[in-house]
């Protein structure tokens, strides 16, 4: 029975999994394959909404700590390729003791206080918003909402070609559910995440911050992290492997870093 199942799942799922490729087909900028149903004005719009709605519901932080946040911001945004098509960045620190920051299509950057709590110099803060930026470079979100409408098409392919509805189908989808849940949506995002770590370590290294205080950021954030889910049940990587991807980096960001040093680069972040 499983055998004739299969068999009358894989040609109409395999038609479904090939139209949405060749529709939508798009390399990152460390050259991955993504999806990417969405033009980019609509993200762009997207994120402008995102961010506004953030607004609303967090104070803003001004004074010196914005104005320590927009320094080491900015110096990361001056790096960023004009073929990115983003201008100018909107940069906000907002009151929320969670130790989170992002970045939205669009050029949109927000930083909570409590991050500032667990980033120790401008170096560290910069790992952090320089990983942010690298998710809107590598049009990310563009890539998860994609692969999240995909999933939900394949799914539906899958429960029509099995030809059940009721109880059995409802259980259908709720195994293959699970399925998608943890073999592809949180695996590819694991993946996001470590591209936008090596973005951003690059970013950083070009803006003239030590890419070394990457390291030293995530071993802070693993003292915080105790009781977090393993790993294959996480949107992120363990912070383990967090630093070992950064590590095997540095060769890399290192000489970006001391040329960026040799040519005058060299920020002055005042917290």
């Amino acid at each position: 029975m499983q055998r004739t199942l299969l068999s009358r799942l894989r040609t109409p799922l395999a038609i479904g999994v090939v139209g949405i490729t060749l529709a939508a087909c798009s390399t990152s900028p460390l050259g991955r394959s993504q999806l990417a149903f969405y033009p980019d004005d609509q993200l762009e719009q997207m994120g402008k909404q995102s961010f506004a709605q953030y607004q609303q519901k967090l104070p803003e932080i001004g004074g010196a700590t914005y104005e320590y946040v927009q320094c080491v911001a900015h110096a990361i945004t001056d790096e960023v390729p004009a073929d990115a098509g983003i201008a100018n960045w909107e940069v906000k620190v907002f009151k929320d003791d969670t130790a989170n920051a992002f970045a939205l299509p669009g050029g949109y950057i927000g930083v909570n206080s409590g991050l500032l709590d667990v980033t120790q110099n401008q170096d560290q803060l910069a790992a952090v918003i320089g990983h942010e930026v690298g998710h809107v470079l590598a049009h990310h979100a563009n890539e998860r909402v994609s692969t999240q409408a995909a999933t939900q098409t394949g799914l539906s392919i899958l429960q029509a070609a099995a030809g059940l509805d009721g109880a059995a189908g409802e259980q259908l989808m709720g195994l293959l559910g699970a399925g998608a849940q943890y073999g592809v949506i949180l695996p590819f995002s694991r993946k996001q995440e470590s591209e936008a770590d090596k973005i951003g370590l690059d970013l950083m290294a070009q803006a003239g911050f030590n890419p070394r205080a990457s390291i030293e950021l995530w071993q802070n954030m693993a003292a915080q992290s105790q009781g977090a889910p393993p790993e294959w049940l996480s949107t992120h990587p363990s912070d383990q492997s967090r630093i070992q991807g950064l590590q095997a980096r540095m060769d890399q960001a290192v000489p970006l870093y001391q040329q960026a040093q040799a040519n005058g680069e060299r920020p002055q972040c005042q917290r």
